[in-house]
């Protein structure tokens, strides 16, 4: 029977790291790879049609080896991008060896029938794009801030003179520079007056500012829910921008109608897991409260007081004991 735990994923993961503890400490097996470690320290051998319809081989790391078919679930985490293993390479051989890499070594990685993906890449996807979420948000009768995305100068102008105050967010954050270092650029207020044609160059996303008293991270694994409001001590409008060792933290419960939406959310993308973003516009303690951001299918929640919690949610739905399955 099918029982090890497949974990995709860059050699630093603090995260990884404290599921992967949690499914030791249960015995369960567990094999860590980045596929951008192809070459010597990752070999594998995959084959089809010869014994059935579903692929087998062997995968190889330096340290550990596993066969598909004891593939029980993958924890799809964040693996090293494929091209910086060919980096070395001309433009035109480094792209040709990532796709193929990709393609082949991904394509059969992603395609383990049986296996239970947390989350698998694709349905990572489809759930990354902010328009697809504030949609999906509102169909499932979740609040969502008045939102514009357009190129237009007047469109953003007359959309600003509706609303007020207006804020800025980017869609993805700032891709690596020339050092290799990548960068973000947070949710800010604008004026409107400051718009002008260079807004033709790219799509923009602009909210209505929700006049919030609060702000929560909602992190859901498999069926269970973890629930923290943040504050920032300075007020600050996007509570990532400043030292998160100085964020306070405290448990909130969640509204019964908001997580039972959450985990539709979740299962209409194909997820088993989401971190989700909300403002709050009272006390927290109705549905109307409660106003949906975004939600990240890849986020980040160990720096969260309930992380150990969460770790344990993690490794419960890994090893099956818990209903992960969307």
């Amino acid at each position: 029977m099918a029982s090890t735990v497949l974990v995709v994923t860059g050699l630093e993961d603090v995260t990884a790291d404290k599921v992967i503890a949690a499914l030791n400490e249960r015995e369960v097996p567990v094999v860590r790879v980045d596929p951008a470690d192809i070459g010597p320290g990752l070999s594998f051998g995959f084959h089809i049609g010869q014994d059935g319809s579903a692929w087998g081989g062997r995968l190889r790391t330096g340290s550990r080896q596993v066969e598909l078919g004891e593939v029980a679930a993958v924890y799809y985490r964040r693996p090293t991008p494929y091209a910086a293993r060919f980096e070395h390479l001309p433009p035109q051989q480094r792209d040709f060896a990532a796709a193929e890499a990709k393609h082949g070594l991904g394509g059969v990685l992603n395609a383990l029938p049986g296996a239970l993906y947390v989350n698998h890449p694709a349905a990572v996807t489809r759930a990354d794009f902010k328009p697809a979420q504030l949609q999906r948000f509102a169909e499932f009768g979740l609040t969502i801030p008045p939102t514009l995305v357009t190129n237009d100068v007047e469109t953003a102008r007359t959309f600003a003179a509706g609303h007020g105050h207006v804020i800025y967010k980017a869609f993805r954050g700032l891709p690596p520079g020339e050092d290799g270092h990548s960068g973000a650029i947070w949710a800010q207020r604008v004026d409107p007056e400051t718009f002008d044609d260079g807004l033709a160059v790219t799509a923009h996303l602009f909210q209505a500012e929700i006049p919030k008293t609060g702000d929560v991270r909602v992190t859901v694994v498999g069926p269970r829910v973890f629930a923290q409001q943040i504050a920032a001590p300075d007020g600050a409008l996007d509570w990532r921008r400043g030292n998160w060792d100085d964020l306070v933290h405290s448990p909130i419960a969640v509204p019964a109608q908001i997580e039972a939406a959450l985990h539709s959310y979740l299962a209409s993308f194909g997820l088993v897991f989401g971190c989700f973003d909300f403002a709050l516009t009272g006390a927290g303690d109705a549905a109307e409260h409660w106003t949906a951001i975004e939600c990240n299918p890849n986020g980040q929640w160990g720096w969260l007081p309930d992380a150990p919690a969460i770790t344990e949610a993690f490794a419960d739905v890994l090893n099956q004991e818990g209903d992960g399955r969307p």
